[in-house]
């Protein structure tokens, strides 16, 4: 086929493409607003040495994935549980979150994803157990530093408060996807038609490229 043929396709059945893009992006919007919303609650701690130097500060990044084995276990998520009297187990509590060290700047990052209706039911529910994790890293980290001396002490301290995001879904972009799916979509069934239909003569254009010879003339239908 040459572009012309393909201009005469897309003008014959393009219809096809653009009704079924409309469709899957009004499927995809009804859906992504039906969906209930994923939040991220993300609360940031800060390991600082008590001084500057080399030594101290590498100490620090090494007892990093030492801190994170202790706050990822069962009996500190119950200890959460307890604390904000959350109706779940230990067990859901630490699928529902990550613990990242985060040896560059010596902090800890907190995730907890969850479901919550709206943004201000996310940020009550949310927001107090990412905190609630980073209060417990910080008391072990005040009661290890009891038994240490003052220039080897690493403080335990909040980087800011805890950081509330949306991650699904993403109405604008599911629709984009299911708008471009059905486009596509509706492309493929329109050269699938035109493959079932090649051997079909109905045009002028169908007799010359079958038989390689040109028409003449033709008669009209009555």
């Amino acid at each position: 086929m040459n572009l012309v043929e393909y201009g005469y396709i897309l003008l014959r059945r393009g219809w096809i493409m653009i009704l079924l893009a409309v469709v899957a992006a009004a499927a995809a919007y009804v859906l992504s607003q039906q969906m209930t919303p994923v939040y991220r609650s993300t609360q940031v701690v800060l390991m600082i040495p008590s001084r500057s130097d080399w030594g101290l500060t590498q100490a620090a990044g090494s007892n990093l994935e030492n801190r994170v084995a202790y706050l990822n276990s069962d009996l500190i998520a119950a200890d959460v549980i307890q604390a904000l009297a959350l109706d779940m187990t230990p067990g859901e509590l630490r699928a529902a979150t990550t613990i990242t060290p985060q040896q560059g700047n010596l902090t800890i990052r907190i995730d907890v994803d969850m479901e919550a209706p709206d943004d201000q039911t996310a940020a009550e529910l949310i927001n107090p157990i990412s905190h609630e994790w980073g209060q417990q890293l910080i008391q072990w980290q005040n009661a290890l530093n009891q038994e240490a001396e003052r220039t080897d002490r690493i403080r335990a301290e909040f980087q800011d408060n805890p950081q509330l995001s949306k991650l699904s879904p993403n109405v604008m972009i599911n629709t984009a996807i299911g708008g471009v799916g059905g486009f596509l979509l509706g492309a493929v069934i329109v050269f699938l038609l035109e493959f079932l239909e090649a051997n079909m003569v109905r045009r002028r254009e169908d007799v010359e490229r079958m038989t390689d010879l040109r028409v003449l003339a033709t008669v009209p239908a009555e």
